[in-house]
């Protein structure tokens, strides 16, 4: 009985949905579908239709570099900043407070406030780049090919910072302080407490991080919509944002639901590869000598 409100919820504003989306990817669900309530069934050709399109192919790579260049800023700034608070200083609560703004801020002001920022002929960051001579014109961060990927990832790395900050410095207070001062005994220095300490005991942690980290950047939509809109020349399209397009801009739902699941697969395979391999090497360091 009291887990019923909680398993009721749980079906009925995630369970349906997910079975709509499923049963939505093999109808031909369009607009007219609300007027006649027809979808005819169409089997496998939504999915067949995505994955053999030239444009897939380019949105699943560049969701890859978005990904990976995401978790790769966002952890290792998000790791050094908790190693950074770890150690107590003057101002050093009031610092980790103010740092938790980005994550609090809502995603459309975040986004909004950086397509200004990078904006090449009116954005501050192209203004400074002129006032220190570091460039000579402005540099099309969001209008280049080349740049516009960058920016976003950049985006959303100051975004994800505070995540990963606040949860592995919850991490680094697990860690028993005794073992520092005994590796401290023994000559250990930083690097090789970090090493031999810390690490290994963050790193059930990290993998948490991690896990969420790829589930989230995985289906990041506004913030891509946003400063970019997915060009220029679907430079920063992904698959969350082609899915988005397919839905709501050309009205093919069945295909834009298709889209999604295919979204879905990719994050549940990750998930299961990562976690079974933390699990395998928590198991071998508890069997270790």
């Amino acid at each position: 009985m009291f887990l019923a409100p909680a398993v009721a919820y749980l079906l009925l504003f995630f369970g349906y949905p997910i079975v709509e989306n499923i049963v939505m990817s093999f109808q031909q669900y369009t607009t007219t579908t609300f007027y006649t309530g027809a979808a005819p069934f169409v089997g496998l050709r939504n999915y067949a239709g995505i994955l053999s399109s030239d444009l897939f192919s380019k949105t699943l790579r560049t969701t890859v570099l978005f990904t990976a260049g995401s978790l790769a800023g966002q952890f290792v700034l998000g790791l050094a900043l908790a190693l950074f608070f770890h150690r107590r200083f003057p101002l050093g609560r009031v610092l980790r407070s103010l740092l938790l703004l980005p994550w609090l801020l809502p995603l459309v002001v975040s986004a909004t406030t950086w397509r200004w920022m990078l904006d090449t002929d009116t954005g501050v960051v192209d203004h400074t780049l002129r006032g220190l001579h570091l460039v000579s014109s402005g540099v099309p961060w969001l209008t280049g090919t080349s740049q516009a990927l960058a920016s976003v990832i950049l985006v959303n790395i100051w975004v994800g910072i505070p995540f990963n900050t606040a949860i592995l410095y919850g991490g680094l207070q697990d860690i028993p302080a005794h073992l520092y001062e005994a590796a401290k005994l023994d000559g250990a220095g930083p690097l090789t407490s970090f090493r031999r300490i810390t690490w290994p005991l963050l790193r059930p942690v990290a993998g948490v991080v991690l896990v969420l980290g790829v589930v989230y950047t995985l289906k990041v939509l506004d913030i891509i919509l946003i400063v970019t809109g997915g060009g220029p020349a679907d430079a920063t399209e992904t698959i969350a944002t082609r899915s988005y397009e397919l839905s709501f801009q050309q009205f093919e739902f069945g295909r834009g639901a298709a889209l999604g699941n295919v979204l879905v697969v990719i994050s549940l395979l990750f998930a299961v590869v990562h976690l079974r391999a933390n699990r395998r090497a928590l198991e071998a360091g508890s069997t270790g000598p």
